[in-house]
Formats: structure tokens, C-alpha cells, sequence
């Protein structure tokens, strides 16, 4: 049985995933403003109230969300050039485009030349021109932009070069070494400020839109952090860690099916013992400012807090590692106490689960993940087959990490083909749509599609590639998706699956 406080927080709903760098706009990547307000309204019209992202942190390696340079800062390259030149902060030639960008595709290297040149120098002119009480007010409710704006000016004044091969003062924070930088790089720091302060108004401008409209949004917390990152450069004692700031230990996954030597994250692994005895505040800050930009956030990789996969730093691949015991219980009840006992959460329960893993999202009373992709071709006991849901999670027809449903069944088996088909009495000609109704007539409150599945398209469309360090993340959507046939169709599976949402009660 449910309790009520879950079904108050995550009532029967429907959403769609797709993330901001994935929208229309003239500028290469999607941003926050007119692509982002057109798809919110397409969501309203086709009666959904969930919009689902990916981490807004700023992209990392490979340009994935997913190992950011900064957990808690927003992402630059999602700042609405229109509205600066709207504000007169860039003039209308400056933001606009060497040449033509691909619609269909981020051309990464390209449009971040370009992109972060304009962020930059609005945030320069707007350092000097901006309300000084509006910064320091920004600055004073978000104490851990200092952090971040002196990390990035200080690696880019060491050509890109990770913090532990800075000179050793900054790389061990010395009180002096950093007074000093601060003081001799404050314009430059001042301007990363105002970017952040920036993305945070745009950003929750649009959050009003959505709220307007009666779509909440769906953020995304990876459980790990980048080696090179802010995160772990000022909290070197929250992290598995040697002497000179190189992890002894790191995250991945032990071999399985889909890999015979594991999963080689690289990400260095927490010291638990030390964050509990300090009640967890770095988690609980992370989780609170990720909780200011979203209504609801994905834990990613959950299993990690029952037990997680250790890989020694200087193995090969992941398969010397061994399980360890996570935080457990300990990490929620220092989370609910700080943020209310009805946490905002979805856990991303994927992968090896265990006993463990069920009995701590229970405890916590989270929803878990339920793919359909994952429910066929084994057998009738798989826990992703519809009637095996129950109410308390959340149903994808498949995620970020997945193919396309389109490119997926292209791939598949016969053995797989046959057992969709007769499960759901179909014959998998219009596959997307088939998943796309058994995901909204679901028990499962939650139903969460792709806008790739919506819109039908095969692998070519698929965000990203586990496991493939190029060529992920840059999907986009062209503004002529957002049209009211299609919005029409998904509204009606929305409506049969009872997730339409509930009408205020009427004034008369």
C-alpha cells in the first residue's frame, strides 16, 4: 500500500523527457527562451505535466551533463542570447551566428566558441553596469558560487589543467594563495558570477512559465562528481582521496552481461564515515539547490547508496573492484530532516538490484524506475513486464541511456519481437506509439516518454551511448515538432491512461 504523502507529491501524471540543450534555436544548442516556452506549450496541450531534463550543470568531458565541472552551477551555454539583446546587453549582430548551425545537431566545439564568447561578454558589461545590491544578493543566497567562479578563472588561467597539477598553494587552498587570487582575478571571478546569476533568472523565469501552465519539472542529480571538479577541490576530505588529490579509489560497475570487465567510471568515491559525521550537509546542499531549479529531482544510480561498486584507481577496468556497504538510511533521515519528510525524489533503481537496494528505497518511500524496453524476451517473472508495476514509480518507454523505441526494435530479436507482439496483441508496425500507450495505461503514476519516441524516430535520434566517449548529448529537435496533431495524438493516450491533470473546482 501506498502511503498518502507519496501520492500527494507524484499523483497520476504524464511528462516528457527531453533536455534544454536539445531544443530549437538559432544559436546551435537549445536555450532557455522561445524554443523552451513553445515546447511548455505543446506540453500543456497535450495534457502533460511533467517535463523531465537531464543535470543543468555545465557539460563535462565528451559533453556530458553527467561529469560537470560544478555541481551546483548552472549551465551558461543554456542563456537566451534573444533576451540579452532584448535587455541591450549584446547587440543583435554580436549574437548573431558566424554561419548557419545544424538544426538536427549541437555542433559542440563550434557553437561553444561561439556561445560562451557572447555569454562572456554580457557577463563582463554586466558586471560593471548591474545593480551591485542584486549580485551580492545573489551572492549571499548562493554561497557556492565563490567556490565556483574562483575554480573556473583559476583553471583557465592554468590552460584547462586539472586542480591537482596547480601550483600547490591553490591546489591545497591555501587561505593566503586563495585571498590573493581573488583579489588579483576579481573582475574575471565577478563575471562568472553574473553568469550564474544570470542562468538562475532566466531559468526560473522560465520555471514560472511551466508553472503557469501546470508543468513541473523533473531534474537529475548523479550521485558522483567529477575528479576535476569544484566539488571535489574544496571538500578533498568528503572524497576517497591521496595526498596529492588523486582518487585511491573509483566508481563503476561490475562486469555483467553487457560488459565482461565491468564499467571504469573514473569518479572518486565518498568517504561516507566523514559526510555522515558532518550530517551530510554536502549532500543536503546539493539536494536543496537542485531542488530550487526543479520540483523533483532523479537520484542517479540509487543502488550506490545501499552498496556501491570500488574499482582501485590504477586498475585497468572494473573488474578487481568489489561491493562495499553505501550510507544507507542514515543519508535519508539527515535528508528528510533538513528538507521534510516527503523528498522530492525519483531513484534511478537500474542495474544490479538487490535485496538492499529494494528494502532502502522502500524505507524511504521512493518511486523507482520501471523500462519497458527491458521487458521482453525473458521471462514472464521480469519485474519491467506492465503487469508486474506497481504504482509507487515511474514508467519509460526508455531513457536517455536507450536507443530509440524505433531503433531499439529495429535491433532486437525475433525471440523479443514475438513477445512484445503478443503481449500487447499487436503487430509493432507503429512500435513507438504501442510502448508509448502501454507506458500511459501503466498502474506505474508516472509515465515518462522520450520526445524521440513521440515523434517516432530511430537511432539516429538516440541522446546517448553508454560507454562512447564522442558523439553523445547532441541531439536537437527542429520548432516545427511542437505541432497540434502531434500534441492531439499524445493527449489522447494521456486522457485514456487517466493522467490528464485535475481541473480546479469550478467558481460557480
Amino acid at each position: 500500500m501506498s502511503s498518502s504523502h507519496t501520492t500527494s507529491i507524484f499523483p497520476r501524471a504524464a511528462g516528457v523527457l527531453l533536455h534544454p540543450t536539445s531544443l530549437p534555436s538559432r544559436h546551435g544548442i537549445g536555450d532557455v527562451g522561445a524554443g523552451a516556452r513553445a515546447f511548455v506549450d505543446w506540453l500543456q496541450a497535450a495534457g502533460c505535466t511533467r517535463w523531465q531534463i537531464l543535470p543543468l550543470v555545465p557539460p563535462g568531458g565528451g559533453w556530458s551533463p553527467y561529469a560537470s565541472l560544478s555541481s551546483l552551477a548552472g549551465n551558461p551555454l543554456l542563456i537566451d542570447l534573444d533576451d540579452l539583446v532584448a535587455r541591450g546587453v549584446l547587440s543583435p549582430e554580436e549574437a548573431t551566428p558566424p554561419r548557419d548551425f545544424d538544426l538536427d545537431r549541437v555542433e559542440w566545439n563550434d557553437v561553444v566558441a561561439f556561445k560562451q564568447h557572447c555569454v562572456s561578454l554580457a557577463a563582463r558589461r554586466l558586471a560593471v553596469t548591474a545593480s551591485a545590491t542584486s549580485i551580492a544578493a545573489f551572492r549571499k543566497k548562493e554561497p557556492w558560487v565563490e567556490d565556483h567562479a574562483l575554480f573556473m578563472v583559476l583553471k583557465a588561467c592554468h590552460d584547462g589543467a586539472p586542480w591537482w597539477q596547480w601550483p600547490q598553494a591553490l591546489k591545497d587552498r591555501d587561505r593566503a594563495a586563495l585571498d590573493d587570487a581573488r583579489l588579483e582575478l576579481a573582475e574575471a571571478i565577478d563575471a562568472i558570477v553574473v553568469e550564474q546569476a544570470l542562468f538562475e533568472e532566466q531559468w526560473q523565469a522560465l520555471r514560472a512559465y511551466a508553472a503557469d501552465r501546470g508543468v513541473t519539472l523533473i531534474g537529475d542529480v548523479p550521485i558522483y562528481v567529477a575528479d576535476d571538479s569544484v566539488d571535489v577541490w574544496a571538500n578533498r576530505s568528503f572524497f576517497q582521496l591521496d595526498d596529492d588529490g588523486r582518487p585511491t579509489h573509483v566508481a563503476g560497475c561490475p562486469p555483467d552481461v553487457f560488459s565482461e570487465t565491468g564499467q571504469w567510471w573514473g569518479s572518486p568515491l565518498y568517504r561516507w564515515d566523514v559526510l555522515k559525521a558532518d550530517g551530510h550537509k554536502w549532500w543536503i546542499a546539493r539536494l536543496k539547490r537542485n531542488l530550487e531549479l526543479c520540483d523533483v529531482v532523479r537520484i542517479d544510480h540509487f543502488r550506490g547508496f545501499a552498496g556501491y561498486w570500488s574499482i582501485p584507481a590504477g586498475a585497468p577496468d572494473a573488474r578487481s573492484g568489489r561491493w562495499v556497504e553505501g550510507p544507507g538510511i542514515a543519508l535519508f533521515t539527515d535528508l528528510k530532516r533538513a528538507l521534510g519528510e516527503q523528498l522530492p525524489v525519483i531513484a534511478e533503481d537500474l542495474g544490479l538490484i538487490t535485496p538492499d537496494v529494494i528494502a532502502l528505497r522502500d524505507a524511504v518511500d521512493l518511486p523507482g524506475m520501471k523500462i519497458l524496453h527491458f521487458a521482453f524476451g525473458g521471462g514472464d517473472d521480469n519485474a519491467y513486464l506492465p503487469h508486474h508495476h506497481v504504482d509507487n514509480c515511474v514508467i519509460y518507454t526508455g531513457t536517455h541511456d536507450n536507443d530509440t523505441t524505433r531503433g531499439w526494435w529495429n535491433s532486437e530479436g525475433e525471440h523479443s519481437k514475438s513477445h512484445v507482439r503478443r503481449y500487447f496483441g499487436i503487430d509493432g508496425n507503429d512500435i513507438a506509439w504501442d510502448l508509448i500507450r502501454a507506458a500511459m495505461l501503466s498502474v506505474a503514476r508516472t509515465a515518462i516518454v522520450p520526445l524521440q519516441d513521440v515523434l517516432d524516430l530511430d537511432g539516429g535520434a538516440r541522446m546517448n551511448m553508454p560507454g562512447l566517449a564522442d558523439g553523445n548529448w547532441a541531439w536537437r529537435v527542429r520548432i516545427e515538432a511542437f505541432h497540434k496533431s502531434l500534441s492531439d495524438r499524445l493527449r489522447g493516450l494521456v486522457e485514456l491512461g487517466d493522467r490528464l491533470p485535475q481541473q480546479p473546482p469550478s467558481a460557480d
